[in-house]
């Protein structure tokens, strides 16, 4: 599925199977180096899957759209946790920040729409309770 709002056309898209990730990328320049990886990165205390690495995502130019889309175990959630408290995170010099995401509960996927590079190569699906954290 292409990104809302651009043309199929116009998208590059990266698979990584056996991580379930997938990124679609709307940008001026694409290098033949990007693509995905599976992370030897230590995932964070909530991640409900392995974390992906972006390759060569610094050398990607003129982003106007990035479409991140991760599979996560629902299995892993916290007990009483709600399955719509899911969010792509990417790694940061300070820790893992939170990507505005949205989830597919029959799918068991999470999506997150950038329009421009995320802050960090690092990404994976977590458990994100930061609502109820700034109710607190």
């Amino acid at each position: 599925m292409a990104i809302p709002g651009y043309d199929s056309n116009d998208v590059a898209e990266y698979t990584l199977e056996q991580a379930g990730a997938r990124v679609e990328l709307v940008a001026g320049v694409v290098p033949d180096e990007f693509g995905l990886a599976k992370s030897g990165r230590e995932p964070p205390v909530d991640a409900l899957a392995d974390p992906v690495d972006l390759v060569g995502l610094e050398a990607v130019k003129a982003v106007e759209a990035v479409r991140i889309a991760l599979v996560y175990d629902p299995s892993k959630l916290p007990p009483g946790a709600s399955p719509t408290d899911v969010a792509v995170a990417v790694e940061r010099e300070d820790g893992w920040e939170a990507l505005e995401s949205t989830v597919d509960l029959d799918g068991t996927t999470v999506t997150a729409v950038l329009n421009d590079r995320p802050p960090g190569s690092t990404v994976v699906a977590g458990y994100d309770d930061t609502d109820e954290d700034r109710e607190e």
